[in-house]
């Protein structure tokens, strides 16, 4: 088969949507090998991971004027090319599909990972939220298939989107095969020494604003003998945790992290006691995956999509509830055979989360549409 891929996010995108994109089209490279991956990128990349895999090819825009007007040739203009290079099916990666796609009878597949800015409209701006509900349902309502990375996420494209539910596949993510390594004890002790970190304490990862509820996490430990460790991009919301940081006197027990890379982040994992993920909502919650890979025990949050991604033996709390988070913290660092238990249990868990299960999921649909039609 050829395949074609929007591989904006892959090609632009550290984090995310990105991760998503470029683990995706590894996995797919390495365990189907025999097809070829046509990656279509509107600008000349900015990340560069993807140059081991030789079936992954990359194309660009293919004139001037496209070139130039790169963000309508992704749009639209696209599917001329994607009609000369005889592509057999099209995945738009992150929400999105070129239009006229269906017309020009090119079957597709969307993935979609959230519908944040529904639920949480007071996050984004009006015009972004019109932009991102129409590209959405435009893709939604227009490819074969939808890929919802979430039971949560596929009851919010048929509540929000109002799209079928028997067009909606669930296929999990996985996380960056980094965090299935074991690090060794001199990594450890490089990466805590690097950052100044203190032999025992509690991790964070995420971007740094109001939906992750990072100021919970700050608040819980104000009365706990611990550190906390923040891997995140910051935003506004962070001037607010720092506040807060800075008038309980926590400056020297919060640590924030800048110029973190994947390898060393896996090491953190690896290093903490617990780690801690307060988000108020998200579409599935990679870090929670990449946490139980490292056999890290989590605190996340209760109900949503969370127990989706940290199975039955993770610890759940109100995310708004202080008082809960700082029990579970306590009981956890207090309790080394309660955590050891969730190590055990957390990592059988997250193996329905591997390459493997997610590339033969993802190539079974693509079958799918192709017999469709």
């Amino acid at each position: 088969m050829k395949l074609g891929f929007d591989a904006k996010r892959a090609y632009h995108n550290t984090t995310g949507l990105g991760n998503y994109s470029r683990d995706l089209l590894k996995i797919l490279a390495a365990f189907y090998p025999d097809n070829s991956y046509v990656l279509y990128n509107p600008k000349p990349k900015k990340v560069d991971r993807l140059s081991d895999y030789k079936n992954l090819i990359e194309k660009l825009p293919d004139s001037f004027l496209n070139k130039k007007f790169s963000s309508f040739w992704r749009q639209g203009a696209i599917v001329n090319q994607l009609k000369q290079d005889k592509i057999d099916l099209y995945h738009g990666l992150s929400g999105e599909i070129p239009r006229n796609i269906k017309k020009e009878g090119i079957p597709s597949v969307v993935t979609i990972h959230d519908l944040i800015f529904v639920r949480y409209p007071e996050l984004y701006s009006f015009f972004d939220r019109k932009i991102h509900y129409n590209k959405f349902k435009y893709a939604a309502q227009n490819a074969d298939k939808v890929i919802a990375i979430s039971e949560q996420t596929k009851n919010d494209i048929v509540e929000f989107l109002d799209i079928d539910a028997s067009k909606i596949e669930v296929i999990y993510q996985g996380c960056h095969s980094v965090f299935k390594e074991i690090a060794t004890s001199s990594e450890i002790e490089k990466v805590k020494s690097k950052f100044n970190l203190p032999e025992k304490f509690i991790l964070n990862v995420g971007t740094i604003e109001e939906r992750k509820n990072l100021l919970s996490i700050v608040k819980s430990i104000k009365n706990l003998d611990v550190h906390l460790v923040v891997v995140g991009r910051k935003t506004k919301y962070y001037d607010r945790v720092l506040e807060y940081v800075k008038s309980n006197q926590l400056t020297n027990r919060v640590h924030f992290l800048e110029g973190v890379d994947l390898k060393e982040l896996s090491v953190l994992y690896q290093s903490a006691e617990i780690f801690v993920y307060p988000s108020i909502f998200e579409g599935f919650g990679i870090p929670i995956i990449e946490a139980l890979y490292s056999k890290t025990p989590v605190i996340t949050s209760r109900g949503g999509v969370f127990p989706e991604a940290g199975g039955s033996d993770s610890y759940y709390v109100d995310p708004s509830n202080i008082d809960e988070f700082t029990n579970a913290i306590d009981v956890l660092l207090k309790d080394e055979t309660k955590r050891n238990d969730m190590i055990e249990k957390g990592h059988k868990f997250v193996q329905k989360f591997n390459d493997e299960v997610i590339a033969n999921a993802i190539m079974k649909l693509y079958k799918t549409v192709l017999n469709e039609k």
